[in-house]
């Protein structure tokens, strides 16, 4: 997968298109990707007992759903862009990712 963990990014396709945020969490089975303040959902909880600790609280909970991988682009760095990604080896050998648009590196 291209894209990594705190990555900014734009969704490109679906209700919230043309929204950036920055990525939480990947679900490489999946191919899915948590995205902040995109597909923010409610839940309704009920309290329950968590293994001898304090009882969770119940109410209605919102939280960020995943969206899938392929409807969101990485921001180049130099533009603010949505861009697509290619990797490369760098002097010593070691990969890296760049922005195709501009060539700039992401990492």
């Amino acid at each position: 997968m291209r894209i990594k963990v705190d990555d900014e990014v734009m969704v490109i396709a679906g209700n919230y298109k043309g929204v950036t945020g920055t990525v939480q969490r990947i679900i490489r089975k999946e191919n899915r990707v948590v995205v902040s303040g995109v597909n923010v959902v409610k839940k309704h909880q009920k309290p329950r007992p968590s293994a001898g600790r304090s009882r969770a609280q119940g109410g209605i909970i919102e939280f960020e759903a995943p969206i899938s991988a392929s409807n969101v682009m990485v921001i180049d760095p130099t533009t603010g862009e949505p861009t697509r990604v290619g990797f490369r080896r760098d002097e010593n050998g070691r990969r890296i990712r760049y922005a195709k648009a501009s060539g700039a590196a992401l990492d």
